[in-house]
């Protein structure tokens, strides 16, 4: 699952605050059922146009990662959260709206990983359906079919 959250209306102080954004990806994860795996990689960055300048920030999880781009005088964020299990959308959003003050949202969410077997057995005869298939392809095309 991907959500992707662009928020409008943000507060200032806190897109444009290093340390808040540090905190909200070192303890983000576990809030929504997730297992970070490192702490936060976060830093301030300066676009070519001066209104572009913002604070970026990273955190892996064992579902995938988080990543949070902030653009303060637009009062701006864009966070993806990319998770190869499903969370609380809903919830995801509210917290994020919290976190930044944001006035309005614009939400997408990609299911990802549609025909990823869950069940060990079929995704062995999966595998092994697509490895005859290939094998018989093979064949064929050695005897000039």
């Amino acid at each position: 699952m991907h959500l992707i959250v662009d928020g409008y209306g943000g507060d200032r102080q806190r897109l444009s605050d290093l340390d808040f954004i540090f905190d909200l990806l070192d303890h983000y994860p576990a809030r929504i059922g997730m297992t970070k795996i490192m702490p936060p990689y976060v830093f301030k960055y300066h676009g070519k146009v001066a209104e572009d300048w913002g604070i970026s920030g990273f955190v892996l999880i064992a579902e995938s990662h988080i990543s949070i781009h902030t653009f303060p005088d637009r009062s701006h964020v864009n966070v993806d959260i990319f998770s190869c299990k499903g969370f609380a959308t809903d919830e995801a959003i509210q917290n994020l709206k919290a976190a930044f003050g944001l006035a309005t949202v614009e939400c997408r969410i990609l299911e990802r990983g549609l025909e990823y077997p869950h069940d060990p057995a079929r995704a062995a005869d999966l595998v092994h359906t697509e490895r005859r298939a290939v094998a018989q392809a093979g064949a064929r095309s050695s005897f000039g079919e």
